[in-house]
Protein backbone atom coordinates (compact mmCIF):
# COMPACT_ATOMS: atom_id res chain seq x y z
CA UNK A 1 0.00 0.00 0.00
CA UNK A 2 2.44 2.10 0.62
CA UNK A 3 4.57 1.85 -2.66
CA UNK A 4 0.71 2.68 -4.30
CA UNK A 5 0.63 6.14 -2.40
CA UNK A 6 3.99 6.45 -3.34
CA UNK A 7 3.72 5.62 -6.88
CA UNK A 8 0.55 7.81 -7.65
CA UNK A 9 3.30 11.06 -7.64
CA UNK A 10 3.82 9.83 -10.84
CA UNK A 11 1.06 8.15 -12.29
CA UNK A 12 -1.41 10.99 -11.78
CA UNK A 13 -1.02 13.50 -14.26
CA UNK A 14 -3.00 16.37 -12.48
CA UNK A 15 -0.10 19.01 -11.58
CA UNK A 16 -1.47 19.97 -8.71
CA UNK A 17 -2.31 16.87 -7.32
CA UNK A 18 1.07 15.62 -7.97
CA UNK A 19 2.48 18.49 -6.08
CA UNK A 20 0.31 17.87 -3.05
CA UNK A 21 1.24 14.15 -3.52
CA UNK A 22 4.88 14.84 -3.34
CA UNK A 23 4.64 16.71 -0.39
CA UNK A 24 2.28 14.59 1.80
CA UNK A 25 4.18 11.28 0.85
CA UNK A 26 7.58 12.74 0.49
CA UNK A 27 8.64 11.16 4.04
CA UNK A 28 7.77 7.66 3.45
CA UNK A 29 9.54 8.54 0.36
CA UNK A 30 12.28 8.85 2.67
CA UNK A 31 12.04 6.08 4.77
CA UNK A 32 11.25 3.49 1.98
CA UNK A 33 14.27 0.22 2.33
CA UNK A 34 13.53 -1.13 -1.18
CA UNK A 35 14.31 -0.19 -4.18
CA UNK A 36 10.68 0.65 -6.66
CA UNK A 37 10.57 0.19 -10.29
CA UNK A 38 10.04 3.53 -11.90
CA UNK A 39 7.97 3.80 -14.97
CA UNK A 40 9.29 4.49 -18.55
CA UNK A 41 7.91 8.05 -18.17
CA UNK A 42 5.31 10.02 -15.33
CA UNK A 43 1.75 10.83 -16.46
CA UNK A 44 1.28 13.91 -17.80
CA UNK A 45 -2.22 14.85 -19.80
CA UNK A 46 -0.48 17.64 -21.81
CA UNK A 47 0.60 17.12 -25.11
CA UNK A 48 4.91 16.03 -25.09
CA UNK A 49 6.80 16.84 -27.63
CA UNK A 50 10.60 17.00 -28.57
CA UNK A 51 12.30 20.04 -28.54
CA UNK A 52 12.87 20.63 -31.89
CA UNK A 53 9.18 20.54 -32.43
CA UNK A 54 7.45 23.26 -29.89
CA UNK A 55 6.14 26.33 -31.85
CA UNK A 56 8.07 29.21 -31.95
CA UNK A 57 8.06 31.74 -29.12
CA UNK A 58 6.71 35.02 -28.83
CA UNK A 59 8.74 37.86 -27.41
CA UNK A 60 9.26 38.55 -23.63
CA UNK A 61 7.72 42.16 -24.02
CA UNK A 62 3.58 40.10 -24.63
CA UNK A 63 2.23 38.46 -21.98
CA UNK A 64 1.90 35.33 -23.46
CA UNK A 65 5.82 35.16 -24.37
CA UNK A 66 6.37 35.99 -20.43
CA UNK A 67 3.78 32.60 -20.35
CA UNK A 68 5.38 30.75 -22.23
CA UNK A 69 9.06 31.13 -20.51
CA UNK A 70 7.28 30.32 -17.11
CA UNK A 71 5.52 27.21 -19.08
CA UNK A 72 9.15 26.11 -20.00
CA UNK A 73 10.38 26.42 -17.00
CA UNK A 74 7.59 24.39 -15.34
CA UNK A 75 7.90 21.97 -17.09
CA UNK A 76 11.85 21.40 -16.04
CA UNK A 77 11.23 22.14 -12.61
CA UNK A 78 8.26 19.40 -12.60
CA UNK A 79 10.88 17.05 -13.83
CA UNK A 80 13.30 18.15 -11.19
CA UNK A 81 10.78 17.75 -8.76
CA UNK A 82 9.94 14.18 -10.29
CA UNK A 83 13.67 13.12 -11.06
CA UNK A 84 13.95 14.31 -6.84
CA UNK A 85 11.37 11.68 -5.28
CA UNK A 86 12.77 8.92 -8.11
CA UNK A 87 16.26 9.11 -6.56
CA UNK A 88 15.02 8.57 -3.38
CA UNK A 89 12.80 5.62 -4.25
CA UNK A 90 15.81 4.44 -6.34
CA UNK A 91 19.04 4.23 -4.18
CA UNK A 92 17.65 3.22 -0.70
CA UNK A 93 20.85 2.40 0.19
CA UNK A 94 22.29 6.61 -0.14
CA UNK A 95 23.72 7.59 3.16
CA UNK A 96 21.18 8.80 4.96
CA UNK A 97 22.38 12.64 4.91
CA UNK A 98 22.42 12.43 1.24
CA UNK A 99 18.56 11.20 1.27
CA UNK A 100 17.91 14.15 3.76
CA UNK A 101 19.28 16.93 1.80
CA UNK A 102 17.79 15.38 -1.06
CA UNK A 103 14.14 15.36 0.50
CA UNK A 104 14.46 19.16 0.97
CA UNK A 105 15.78 19.73 -2.22
CA UNK A 106 12.75 17.94 -4.24
CA UNK A 107 10.45 19.96 -1.87
CA UNK A 108 12.18 23.25 -3.01
CA UNK A 109 11.51 22.17 -6.32
CA UNK A 110 7.52 21.84 -5.52
CA UNK A 111 8.00 25.11 -4.92
CA UNK A 112 9.49 26.29 -7.66
CA UNK A 113 7.20 24.17 -9.81
CA UNK A 114 4.19 26.18 -8.17
CA UNK A 115 5.01 29.63 -8.51
CA UNK A 116 5.64 28.80 -11.76
CA UNK A 117 2.24 27.77 -12.26
CA UNK A 118 0.61 30.75 -9.99
CA UNK A 119 2.63 32.93 -12.43
CA UNK A 120 1.29 31.21 -15.67
CA UNK A 121 -2.14 31.82 -14.20
CA UNK A 122 -1.24 35.78 -13.28
CA UNK A 123 -0.47 36.30 -16.60
CA UNK A 124 -3.79 34.76 -18.09
CA UNK A 125 -2.57 31.18 -18.98
CA UNK A 126 -2.63 27.83 -17.93
CA UNK A 127 -0.58 24.76 -17.64
CA UNK A 128 -1.14 22.75 -20.77
CA UNK A 129 -1.27 26.03 -23.17
CA UNK A 130 1.79 24.71 -24.67
CA UNK A 131 3.70 21.54 -25.82
CA UNK A 132 6.18 19.94 -22.89
CA UNK A 133 9.10 17.38 -23.06
CA UNK A 134 10.14 14.64 -20.77
CA UNK A 135 13.81 15.45 -21.78
CA UNK A 136 15.22 15.22 -18.23
CA UNK A 137 13.40 12.16 -17.03
CA UNK A 138 14.51 10.31 -20.00
CA UNK A 139 18.11 11.12 -19.71
CA UNK A 140 18.58 8.83 -16.64
CA UNK A 141 17.79 5.09 -16.08
CA UNK A 142 17.21 2.94 -13.79
CA UNK A 143 20.42 1.06 -14.27
CA UNK A 144 22.79 4.65 -13.77
CA UNK A 145 24.86 4.37 -10.39
CA UNK A 146 24.24 6.84 -7.62
CA UNK A 147 27.34 8.51 -8.79
CA UNK A 148 25.84 8.58 -12.28
CA UNK A 149 22.93 9.84 -10.98
CA UNK A 150 24.03 13.11 -9.41
CA UNK A 151 26.24 14.25 -12.19
CA UNK A 152 23.34 13.96 -14.57
CA UNK A 153 21.12 15.25 -12.29
CA UNK A 154 22.41 17.72 -9.58
CA UNK A 155 25.68 18.36 -11.74
CA UNK A 156 24.82 18.44 -15.21
CA UNK A 157 21.30 19.21 -15.52
CA UNK A 158 20.35 21.40 -13.00
CA UNK A 159 24.01 22.58 -13.76
CA UNK A 160 22.80 24.16 -17.25
CA UNK A 161 19.87 25.63 -15.38
CA UNK A 162 22.64 28.02 -13.57
CA UNK A 163 23.77 29.08 -17.11
CA UNK A 164 20.20 29.55 -18.51
CA UNK A 165 19.21 31.37 -15.34
CA UNK A 166 21.24 34.13 -15.86
CA UNK A 167 20.31 34.52 -19.55
CA UNK A 168 16.95 34.34 -18.30
CA UNK A 169 17.36 37.42 -16.25
CA UNK A 170 19.46 39.37 -19.14
CA UNK A 171 16.24 38.90 -21.25
CA UNK A 172 14.18 39.89 -18.35
CA UNK A 173 16.05 43.38 -17.51
CA UNK A 174 13.63 46.51 -18.97
CA UNK A 175 10.74 44.34 -19.62
CA UNK A 176 7.45 44.85 -17.78
CA UNK A 177 7.55 41.07 -15.53
CA UNK A 178 7.54 41.63 -12.20
CA UNK A 179 6.19 38.41 -11.09
CA UNK A 180 8.07 36.79 -13.74
CA UNK A 181 11.31 38.07 -12.93
CA UNK A 182 10.79 37.39 -8.99
CA UNK A 183 10.01 33.82 -9.91
CA UNK A 184 13.41 33.32 -12.09
CA UNK A 185 15.32 35.52 -9.61
CA UNK A 186 14.36 33.65 -6.60
CA UNK A 187 14.78 29.95 -8.54
CA UNK A 188 17.92 31.18 -10.17
CA UNK A 189 19.44 31.97 -7.02
CA UNK A 190 17.95 28.68 -4.78
CA UNK A 191 19.24 26.59 -7.52
CA UNK A 192 23.02 27.26 -6.96
CA UNK A 193 22.30 25.46 -3.41
CA UNK A 194 20.69 22.64 -5.65
CA UNK A 195 23.78 22.13 -7.26
CA UNK A 196 26.01 22.69 -4.62
CA UNK A 197 24.53 19.81 -3.15
CA UNK A 198 25.23 17.83 -6.15
CA UNK A 199 28.75 18.94 -6.35
CA UNK A 200 29.42 17.95 -2.20
CA UNK A 201 28.26 14.68 -2.12
CA UNK A 202 29.80 13.97 -5.82
CA UNK A 203 33.04 13.76 -4.37
CA UNK A 204 31.87 12.69 -0.56
CA UNK A 205 30.62 9.28 -2.51
CA UNK A 206 33.74 8.94 -5.20
CA UNK A 207 35.72 8.97 -0.87
CA UNK A 208 32.90 6.36 0.23
CA UNK A 209 34.47 4.46 -2.99
CA UNK A 210 37.79 4.96 -2.74
CA UNK A 211 37.81 7.17 -6.02
CA UNK A 212 40.82 9.33 -5.40
CA UNK A 213 40.26 11.68 -8.21
CA UNK A 214 36.75 13.33 -8.29
CA UNK A 215 37.49 15.94 -11.42
CA UNK A 216 38.49 12.58 -13.29
CA UNK A 217 35.83 10.65 -12.33
CA UNK A 218 33.37 13.87 -13.52
CA UNK A 219 35.08 13.90 -16.51
CA UNK A 220 34.66 10.37 -17.47
CA UNK A 221 31.47 9.67 -16.42
CA UNK A 222 30.37 12.67 -18.71
CA UNK A 223 31.98 11.50 -21.32
CA UNK A 224 30.46 7.68 -20.95
CA UNK A 225 26.89 9.69 -21.36
CA UNK A 226 27.85 12.53 -23.90
CA UNK A 227 25.71 10.41 -26.56
CA UNK A 228 22.59 11.11 -24.41
CA UNK A 229 23.23 14.22 -22.66
CA UNK A 230 20.76 17.15 -23.93
CA UNK A 231 23.18 19.90 -25.72
CA UNK A 232 23.22 22.98 -23.81
CA UNK A 233 24.51 26.03 -25.11
CA UNK A 234 24.34 29.30 -23.01
CA UNK A 235 27.57 30.04 -22.05
CA UNK A 236 29.16 29.00 -18.65
CA UNK A 237 28.68 31.49 -16.27
CA UNK A 238 31.93 30.81 -14.14
CA UNK A 239 31.62 32.42 -10.84
CA UNK A 240 28.30 30.70 -10.27
CA UNK A 241 29.56 27.07 -11.22
CA UNK A 242 32.38 28.01 -8.26
CA UNK A 243 29.72 28.76 -6.18
CA UNK A 244 27.59 25.71 -6.73
CA UNK A 245 31.21 23.76 -6.21
CA UNK A 246 32.76 23.14 -9.55
CA UNK A 247 36.49 23.33 -10.17
CA UNK A 248 38.32 24.96 -12.78
CA UNK A 249 39.50 21.51 -14.66
CA UNK A 250 35.19 20.92 -14.28
CA UNK A 251 33.93 24.04 -16.28
CA UNK A 252 36.59 23.65 -18.04
CA UNK A 253 35.54 20.71 -19.59
CA UNK A 254 32.29 21.93 -19.48
CA UNK A 255 33.23 25.10 -21.63
CA UNK A 256 34.70 22.53 -24.01
CA UNK A 257 31.77 20.22 -24.18
CA UNK A 258 29.28 23.55 -24.59
CA UNK A 259 32.04 24.10 -27.67
CA UNK A 260 32.01 20.97 -29.46
CA UNK A 261 27.76 21.78 -29.60
CA UNK A 262 27.76 24.48 -31.48
CA UNK A 263 29.38 21.60 -34.57
CA UNK A 264 26.62 19.45 -34.15
CA UNK A 265 23.00 20.10 -34.57
CA UNK A 266 21.88 19.92 -31.02
CA UNK A 267 17.97 19.18 -29.82
CA UNK A 268 18.22 22.19 -27.49
CA UNK A 269 16.58 22.48 -24.65
CA UNK A 270 13.14 25.05 -24.50
CA UNK A 271 15.33 27.61 -22.11
CA UNK A 272 18.25 27.57 -25.48
CA UNK A 273 16.06 29.20 -27.69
Amino acid sequence: MLTVYIMWAFENPKIYEKIESVRSRSLDALNNKSRIQMPLRPARSETILPFKDHPPKLGLSQKSGQARLLHDLASIELQAMELGLRSLLEYPEAPEGFKEELLDLTLSESRHLEMCLIEIENLGHKWGDWPISCGLWETVSSSDSLLDRIALVHRYLEGSGLDAGEVLLRRLHGVDAVGVQKAVKIITSEEVGHVLFGSEWYRKICQNENILDSENDFIRRMNRFRHKLPKRINPIVHDVRVQAGFTEVEIQYLEDLRDSFFSQSPALSPLNK
